[in-house]
């Protein structure tokens, strides 16, 4: 199926999407659809007219995360949701009047909706029926906090590889939801350069990077995610674990372990900063 990539490089990261579910599913799950409302359906693909008939008058069976997307499930199919990066879900009283850029409203039997707004339309909706899966989660590599990643994965993958490592723990093929935020919070803590090629780094060194990805990552779940500027959870309010950031958005600043001027560069056309006296 042409036109999709691999995964969309957009905020919100993975923390951010996971913050959503996890808010969304105490109001969502067990509920039936009663209505979907769709204002605008020219998202980043356009939702399918179909979608209202085929989610009407199914029970959300569970809520669930597969990298960046939230999978609505229900016993016909999955509703697969992109944030996108401006996107978000809320909770709210079916009655409430539509603000600017409310584009899709789910409505619950319970009497709240669940609201789609998106002022930049770069989200997508998906139905998925049946057990049918989607060329958008095709490829995809495991879970950074599933079973199947740790060091010795990233070890064995990276062999022979030229590309920065940053780049490569960032590649959605290799492990999800790692964005350019968490990516450079890992890779200071793990004590590596994101400059050094991939190939290059000893396996011990992959199972402290493995370990930190997990710790960063479970830390901004906690915290409700990264705080960024479009991003705001179910509830209205923004995460707060950007008040703990180590190097991420601070170049030129002072390391907060060494002192030592933080360095910004760029890495596959995105900003990377590091502290030079403590990543090698």
């Amino acid at each position: 199926m042409p036109g999709f990539p691999v995964e969309a490089d957009a905020v919100p990261e993975l923390p951010e999407v996971e913050t959503t579910r996890r808010g969304l599913a105490p109001h969502a799950v067990g509920e039936r659809v009663l209505a979907v409302t769709v204002r605008e359906p020219r998202l980043r693909w356009p939702v399918d007219p179909a979608l209202p008939a085929a989610l009407a008058g199914q029970r959300i069976e569970a809520i669930d995360r597969r990298a960046k997307y939230l999978l609505l499930r229900t016993g016909a199919g999955r509703l697969m949701v992109h944030l996108g990066m401006s996107g978000s879900l809320r909770v709210l009283p079916a009655g409430t009047a539509p603000a600017a850029h409310d584009h899709i409203d789910i409505v619950l039997g319970s009497g709240l909706v669940l609201r789609y707004n998106d002022p930049r339309r770069f989200g997508s909706f998906h139905w998925l029926p049946g057990d049918d899966d989607h060329p958008l989660l095709a490829h995809l590599g495991p879970e950074p906090l599933g079973d199947g990643f740790d060091g010795t994965y990233l070890y064995r993958l990276s062999r022979g590889r030229r590309a920065p490592v940053k780049v490569f723990i960032m590649d959605a093929r290799v492990v999800v939801g790692v964005g350019n935020i968490y990516a450079a919070e890992s890779l200071f803590l793990a004590g590596i350069t994101p400059r050094r090629p991939a190939g290059r780094i000893a396996a011990a060194r992959y199972s402290a990077l493995a370990g930190h990805i997990r710790a960063v990552l479970t830390a901004a779940i906690a915290q409700g995610g990264t705080t960024l500027r479009d991003f705001v959870g179910t509830d209205g309010r923004p995460g707060y674990f950007a008040q703990q950031l180590w190097v991420y958005g601070r170049g030129g600043e002072s390391c907060r372990r060494c002192g030592a001027p933080l360095r910004e560069c760029r890495i596959a056309q995105r900003a990377s900063v590091y502290c030079v006296a403590c990543q090698r």
